[in-house]
């Protein structure tokens, strides 16, 4: 049966019609789906070092960007009974492409080693700059460098400075990704520092330490979890090699707000002790100056 033109021409725009329906009505669950999840793709993909496991991804936070660490703490339980337990402060800022510096301030608290009494104050000033060498591709892994230092600032804080370098490796797979860490950190030995009190900075100093994690995200939730084994020599010449296996998640609250937490348990070395640690950040910006 032949149609007449007017009818072919109604079936067209019937056609045009659907198919700009399904257009618009595709466009509008991308634009949900997108307004909802990718806000959340943000801070909690990017793991920094004690958020929630030592071993860090080699990538820094975005240009002109602020990430506030908030309220990051961490309690430690040794092997004889004694508890310490600190929080550190810090501000990044994304001073550069693919550049950060970093300031904390670390606060101790722990008990002596005879009694219950407990002892408090600032451990020092942390401030590093890292930079990330290039974007992750098809046959590169990312690459960065960081360069640190702990500044005798403080009751709890060493006497001396201490310097340090690290390299980052972080490769991503179609099941999650893979970090590498190795870090060489300069001072003079906490043989007699040790002797006298002591913050949790002190006695985490190592003369160098190597660690690989992995690490798995569940993007449609904002949450992210991973697991790592690391070796450090102490700073205390006289100690063997220590080993320690984390575990941690992070979850992503909103566009702001990020929380962590891990466990982590030393493995060899007279002090097997246990340590757990929550936090929180905020990631913000300041708008450019308009001329």
């Amino acid at each position: 049966m032949m149609m007449s033109f007017q009818e072919r021409a109604g079936v067209l725009r019937h056609a045009a019609g659907a198919r700009a329906a399904l257009v618009a009505a595709g466009f509008m669950v991308t634009s949900t789906m997108l307004a909802g999840e990718l806000p959340a793709q943000h801070d909690y993909y990017n793991t920094d070092a004690g958020r929630p496991l030592n071993t860090e991804d080699a990538v820094a936070i975005e240009y002109r960007g602020f990430e506030l660490q908030a309220a990051p703490i961490r309690l430690e339980r040794g092997s004889g009974g004694r508890y310490q337990w600190g929080l550190e402060p810090e501000l990044a800022y994304g001073i550069l492409p693919r550049t950060q510096l970093e300031v904390g301030v670390p606060i101790a608290f722990l008990e002596s080693a005879t009694s219950t009494i407990t002892s408090s104050g600032i451990a020092g000033v942390h401030v590093s700059l890292l930079h990330q060498l290039n974007v992750e591709s098809r046959t590169l892994p990312a690459f960065a460098l960081s360069a640190g230092a702990l500044l005798p600032v403080g009751v709890l804080a060493p006497d001396d400075t201490y310097a340090s370098l690290k390299g980052m490796v972080t490769r991503t797979f179609s099941w999650g990704r893979v970090h590498a860490n190795a870090e060489r950190t300069f001072g003079p030995s906490l043989d007699a520092a040790l002797d006298g009190p002591a913050g949790p900075e002190a006695g985490e100093l190592a003369q160098w330490t190597l660690g690989a994690a992995v690490d798995h995200t569940f993007p449609m939730r904002a949450t992210l979890v991973g697991a790592e084994l690391f070796a450090e020599q102490p700073m205390a010449l006289d100690e063997p090699v220590r080993w320690t296996a984390g575990f941690g998640a992070r979850h992503q609250l909103d566009v702001r707000w990020a929380v962590d937490g891990g466990i982590s348990r030393r493995l060899t070395g007279d002090d097997r002790s246990w340590s757990v640690t929550l936090g929180a950040a905020y990631a913000f910006g300041i708008p450019r100056f308009r001329y």
